[in-house]
């Protein structure tokens, strides 16, 4: 099991293939991604990294989170996340993590809050057909019928389809395509659509229900690190990073 990555959603546009077709994706933008903390079997009962990603203003951050990521010697991030692992997929603190961590052509799962729509009534919320139109109807065009039963049970069921706040909750989406990603720019562009607004953050991972392809790396696409002398180190991006013990 990899980690997964956070993207902030850019928005949608469309791309063509080979065959002149026109294919709808979802563009989302990866910045800065690094790895913040570990969560160790030993320590924590579990494996795990912790994920941040883009960049918060010092006077905006806790002075909790100020020293939580002091530890791990990165900036503070706008959005953190945990994502499980499995042990030998570890990554270590301090890593960026690449759009190049997905190949093309691979499924994945992405997760976001969707578009708050406030408080909506029963026939957008649940598409009912409303009540009839005329003959005596006059205050119930766009009502439901009747909530309850007879004096037994004598109650509204909970989850009973009713009005109320529509949107503003979790949605995972499942085996979506990954259509092409931009190293350059640190984007990655997935099939149709994703939920959540524009400039919103968006969880991607392997896909549960697919097997994930022999090309991808493990156990992560790290970005390179300069040295001192200027030449770039490539080895940490598909080899197996050992895990860093005792790191929060």
């Amino acid at each position: 099991m990899r980690s997964g990555v956070i993207a902030k959603k850019v928005g949608m546009t469309r791309i063509y293939n080979d065959a002149g077709e026109h294919v709808p994706v979802t563009v989302l933008q990866m910045e800065n991604c690094q790895v913040v903390a570990q969560r160790t079997q030993e320590k924590n009962g579990y494996t795990a990294v912790q994920l941040g990603v883009g960049l918060a203003k010092v006077k905006n951050t806790s002075k909790a989170m100020r020293g939580h990521f002091a530890t791990a010697s990165v900036e503070p991030k706008a959005k953190v996340a945990e994502f499980r692992v499995s042990a030998d997929n570890m990554i270590d603190v301090g890593a960026e993590i690449t759009v190049d961590h997905f190949v093309v052509g691979q499924k994945v799962d992405v997760t976001g809050t969707t578009i708050g729509k406030g408080f909506q009534g029963v026939i957008k919320r649940h598409h009912m057909g409303g009540g009839r139109a005329t003959h005596g109807n006059s205050v119930s065009h766009r009502t439901h019928g009747s909530t309850g039963q007879r004096q037994d049970p004598g109650k509204v069921f909970k989850g009973k389809h009713m009005a109320g706040h529509m949107g503003d909750t979790r949605v995972t989406t499942q085996n979506v395509e990954v259509v092409s990603t931009d190293a350059d720019r640190g984007l990655i562009l997935i099939r149709g659509a994703v939920p959540g607004s524009k400039g919103a953050w968006i969880l991607v991972r392997d896909a549960a229900k697919v097997a994930l392809p022999a090309n991808a790396p493990k156990p992560a696409a790290i970005r390179a690190i300069a040295t001192s002398d200027g030449a770039k180190n490539d080895a940490p991006a598909t080899v197996d990073a050992p895990a860093t013990e005792g790191a929060e």
